[in-house]
């Protein structure tokens, strides 16, 4: 009897280690960060100018508070650009002043191109990541990723008109209208953003295109 109970104590206290492990392990621990003030006063200042405005395909949501230091003010719900002529699907859960950043992106660079190399629109982008408390690249006890502050998206995959799929993890090396439209686009979000990242970065960014408006001295363009 005493063996099982011992064994059985011990099957519990293991269980219980493993549960505190398991919080331990959370959004609110393993990364590194620290308080930027910059990030609130860009917010404030883009939701004060007006410049980005409720409709159909962009949606207020509630504040992002933490855990620690992640989250955003006043975020929206992003379902569409261009008016809804391109769906963000799934929707991107975004800060103030990357909406008007994608929205650049998308009319100036993401359109043309698909005309220029396919003859056609873009009817869909594929929404790889947005809001997510979590470290740069996954990586346990880096620094908070700008997607923790919904300060970044990434976008794998591009649906034209006509229902095709231009994809970074097959379109990179793919075929040469695919590998032009999407280095086009990549080349063009530089532009729109002060951070972007693609298969040519690293190997994290095999199979999507990374973008942010972290605050920087000069454009991070790879």
């Amino acid at each position: 009897m005493r063996i099982g109970l011992s064994y059985r104590v011990a099957t519990l206290a293991l269980l219980l280690g493993l549960a505190a492990c398991s919080r331990n392990d959370g959004p609110s621990s393993y990364f590194v960060a620290e308080e930027e003030p910059w990030r609130k006063d860009v917010e404030l200042a883009c939701l004060t100018s007006g410049a980005v405005q409720p409709n159909y395909f962009l949606a207020p949501q509630p504040e992002l508070d933490g855990p620690k230091v992640c989250g955003a003010l006043k975020p929206f719900e992003m379902t569409g650009a261009v008016g809804g002529l391109v769906e963000l699907s799934p929707p991107a859960l975004l800060r103030c002043p990357m909406v008007p950043a994608v929205e650049d992106w998308v009319r100036t660079s993401v359109l043309p191109a698909a005309e220029r190399h396919f003859g056609q629109q873009v009817d869909q982008l594929t929404v790889a990541a947005s809001y997510s408390c979590r470290p740069m690249n996954h990586r346990h006890g880096g620094q908070l990723s700008e997607h923790g502050y919904a300060n970044a998206i990434d976008i794998s995959a591009f649906t034209l008109e006509d229902g095709r799929k231009v994809t970074l993890t097959g379109g990179w090396s793919g075929k040469a209208d695919e590998r032009a439209f999407l280095r086009d686009v990549r080349d063009g979000a530089c532009e729109s953003f002060t951070t972007v990242l693609s298969p040519d970065h690293d190997a994290a960014h095999a199979n999507h295109f990374h973008f942010d408006l972290r605050q920087r001295r000069s454009v991070v363009c790879k």
